[in-house]
């Protein structure tokens, strides 16, 4: 498997990471939507301080994760879920 490096934004900053090359659809699309969700709160809520956005961003999807989320989220999340499957299949073969 190889390795590939790529640069994500959210809120503002490029974070560069270090992933597999089969995960690099699932990373971005994750990165886009913890993006998406930080915007919505610094457009919507009076909050200024980043980190208090960030937090409210991790929260809000923790909290939508764990309910199991919406269809359209689940037809969003299908990239995500299969590149996590996939990783647990090639760990435990």
């Amino acid at each position: 498997m190889s390795e590939l490096s790529i640069k994500v934004k959210i809120a503002g900053r490029h974070f560069p990471l270090t992933i597999k090359r089969e995960e690099e659809e699932a990373v971005r699309a994750a990165a886009k939507r913890v993006d998406e969700q930080f915007r919505f709160f610094q457009d919507n809520y009076a909050v200024k301080d980043r980190a208090d956005l960030l937090a409210m961003t991790a929260l809000q999807m923790a909290t939508a994760a764990m309910k199991g989320g919406s269809d359209e989220q689940s037809d969003e999340l299908q990239p995500e879920l299969e590149a996590i499957r996939d990783t647990l299949k090639d760990a435990l073969s």
